[in-house]
């Protein structure tokens, strides 16, 4: 066996989701996960710190990405059409996480300290996108609104891109979200 498995990362990702689908979150073990990728505890713990972080690594990334596209975004747009640009150029780290995005939502779903994590997460990314659009000149209560509302929009176009993802790409959902949101708010 090679010293270094440049898949296992996946590996163990797909087995964890496997057993957490299978058995729930809850009754799913670190061995068990190992065994169903064929690897060892000491290749998970290179990769993950526990079993909840195989749902959640790379996350922590997606606060300074999010801030990033903001703050990138064409300085003409308003700060609420910077966030759409934002959160449509976000979409690119998702694409290869697409096949197992339902998967994980329903995971996550099915476990209180998994939302609980989600939505420590999301609000990071809130706060993130708060900085950024105070430093595109909103007012940090105007900023609060937006990225409230563009974390909403966000979610949802996540949610719906993932349950269809060969239906239409992310950049799409996140349009049609924001199309549905202005369409309740038009009176």
């Amino acid at each position: 066996m090679p010293r270094w498995d440049p898949e296992a990362k996946e590996r163990l990702r797909a087995a964890a989701l496997e057993l957490f689908t299978e058995h729930g979150y809850e009754n799913a073990t670190v061995t068990q996960i190992t065994e169903r990728a064929g690897l060892t505890r000491r290749t998970f713990s290179r990769y993950f710190a526990d079993k909840r972080d195989v749902l959640f690594a790379g996350s922590e990334q997606l606060p300074d990405a999010m801030a990033d596209a903001v703050r990138h975004a064409d300085p003409s747009l308003p700060p609420f059409q910077a966030l759409l640009a934002a959160l449509v150029a976000a979409g690119d780290l998702f694409a290869g996480l697409v096949s197992q995005a339902a998967q994980r939502r329903a995971v996550i779903a099915s476990s209180p300290e998994l939302q609980e994590r989600e939505r420590t997460k999301l609000a990071a990314v809130t706060e993130a996108v708060v900085e950024a659009l105070r430093e595109r000149g909103a007012t940090e209560s105007s900023a609060k609104m937006l990225a409230q509302v563009g974390t909403a929009v966000f979610q949802t176009a996540f949610e719906r891109w993932s349950d269809q993802p060969a239906d239409t790409d992310f950049a799409t959902q996140v349009q049609e979200a924001a199309a549905e949101l202005a369409a309740h708010l038009t009176p």
